[in-house]
């Protein structure tokens, strides 16, 4: 099945010489979501507001459903919906009439049912009658979603939807995203919240720098990239990591807890020899705890290693 978004060495530079995207490739099948992660000024809006047509590219190529962006603009955009980052809504206007509304934009017919459907979904229903001046934030984002759906798009980009939404708001959009994608919409997410990613994503990008660092099944990218922790709690604190414990790649998390970091791809982890090392020093051990590191871990960690790698090529220039 053709991909339904393919960006080919995207770029976008301003006037003044400053390079929002430098060649972005991107490949998204039918169906399926992922998480754009990356700080501020990454490129994350700049690489949606392009492909949906608010920004203009500078050279490369985008296609959504086999649609060019810019030769058959009219139905490539009719196949994309979009969530904005800021809250732009007529505050004096009712919700249901503004979902209404962003329907007909599309030339998409009245369909009362689909409109009360996508309501009740972000539980709007019953604020359908009310101004948008009358809602809280987290309300006003969910119409923004509801108004990005009304034209049943199969593309749907969020741009940081849950930004100053509570964690029960949140996770509730996590269960919406969830039903459309059950639904067969592909959706496209940037976000800052680490978890937003765990949560929901199929794969994880990462964008830095005008640059998109990788894409990777979250999956395969925790298991390929994401190393263990092996805490060992004693019984009695320590003042310092014993001499003979030197050799290992170990913290002293609190006093009475050692941490180990390892590799999980390694064919030997070391944590028996160490283990045997620790009983040695005469230590007693309380409990031993594992942890896997995290998408936030990972992330932290390209985003450093493209900085320090940036860093040596500007040394060597």
């Amino acid at each position: 099945m053709a991909a339904i978004l393919d960006i080919r060495d995207l770029r976008k530079t301003y006037p003044d010489g400053f390079e929002a995207l430098k060649g972005v490739n991107l490949s998204i099948e039918h169906g399926e979501i992922i998480a754009l992660l990356g700080p501020n000024g990454a490129g994350k809006t700049t690489l949606i507001s392009t492909v949906c047509g608010i920004t203009n590219m500078t050279s490369g190529s985008v296609s959504v459903g086999g649609h060019d962006i810019i030769n058959d603009y009219r139905a490539a955009r009719s196949m994309i919906g979009l969530v904005p980052q800021e809250i732009s809504l007529e505050p004096f206007e009712k919700v249901i009439n503004t979902v209404r509304f962003s329907r007909g934009l599309f030339g998409k017919g009245a369909d009362d049912a689909l409109v009360e459907k996508v309501l009740r979904d972000l539980s709007l229903w019953d604020k359908r009658d009310s101004q948008i001046r009358a809602l809280s934030g987290g309300m006003k984002r969910r119409v923004l979603i509801a108004k990005a759906l009304a034209h049943e798009p199969q593309l749907l980009f969020l741009d940081e939807p849950t930004a100053g939404v509570d964690v029960e708001l949140r996770k509730d959009m996590w269960e919406v995203v969830a039903g459309l994608k059950a639904a067969g919409v592909t959706i496209v997410l940037t976000t800052h919240y680490i978890e937003e990613a765990e949560a929901i994503a199929d794969r994880v990008g990462v964008i830095a720098k005008g640059e998109l660092l990788l894409v990777e099944e979250k999956q395969s990218l925790m298991a390929r990239m994401g190393k263990k922790q092996l805490e060992v709690q004693l019984s009695e604190p320590v003042e310092a990591i014993p001499e003979r414990l030197q050799k290992y790649d170990l913290s002293l998390k609190a006093p009475d807890t050692l941490v180990y970091t390892y590799d999980t791809r390694r064919e030997r982890t070391g944590i028996t020899k160490l283990l045997s090392d620790v009983s040695g020093c005469g230590l007693v051990l309380r409990d031993v705890v594992t942890r896997q590191s995290s998408l936030e871990d990972i992330f932290v960690g390209l985003v450093h290693e493209d900085a320090d790698d940036q860093d040596t090529k500007d040394d060597a220039a």
